[in-house]
């Protein structure tokens, strides 16, 4: 498992399910999971391709430039106007706003854009691959979960030997076991803040 600073042990696991429905809806039995005490949920994505090999990612946290420049510009401006009055108002709307879409632009809080694009290179066509990184992870309420998603492939996770064949043995996953974090490039699963 990685350890993110002095924070606890994160877990990368990824899943790839026959269709986009089927990863929506093991997102939702792990945010069930989270909601139960079970993990803690710190960031899912889900990449999609089609059949002519278009891909498309859906991140849940990463921040985007607009809506990070709109509340900067807002927080910034009622602060200048608490010190300031109107142009106060102004100077610090349009300060926040600057800052808030370069700190979206710089800073990623999920899973790393390393580790998107391998989930994004690894993902087939018709295909969809849900990546979560969580942490204090429940290993036992994962597989039993895993096991109302049978047909779904395990294709990465840092989890123990152990645990990835109960994992793919609940899904019903014969393929050969995925690269483990040492048989791939040392990456960080989170992005540094």
């Amino acid at each position: 498992m990685f350890h993110h600073g002095d924070h606890a042990p994160q877990t990368l696991v990824g899943i790839s399910f026959p269709d986009v429905c089927r990863a929506q809806e093991f997102l939702t039995a792990v945010t069930g999971l989270a909601a139960h005490g079970r993990l803690k949920l710190k960031d899912a994505v889900t990449v999609i391709k089609n059949h002519d090999g278009k891909v498309v990612v859906h991140e849940t946290i990463d921040p985007q430039p607009g809506r990070s420049a709109m509340s900067g510009a807002l927080w910034a401006g009622l602060f200048g106007l608490l010190l300031g009055g109107p142009v106060g108002w102004i100077a610090g709307a349009a300060f926040g706003a600057g800052a808030g879409a370069a700190t979206a632009h710089f800073v990623d809080l999920g899973i790393s854009d390393d580790w998107v694009t391998w989930f994004r290179d690894s993902v087939k066509p018709d295909t969809a691959i849900l990546a979560l990184l969580v942490t204090d992870l429940d290993r036992t309420a994962l597989v039993e979960e895993a096991a109302r998603f049978t047909g779904a492939e395990l294709v990465y996770t840092n989890l123990d030997s152990a645990t990835i064949e109960r994992i793919k043995a609940a899904l019903g996953d014969t393929s050969p076991s995925p690269p483990r974090s040492d048989d791939t490039q040392d990456r960080n699963f989170a992005s540094e803040t």
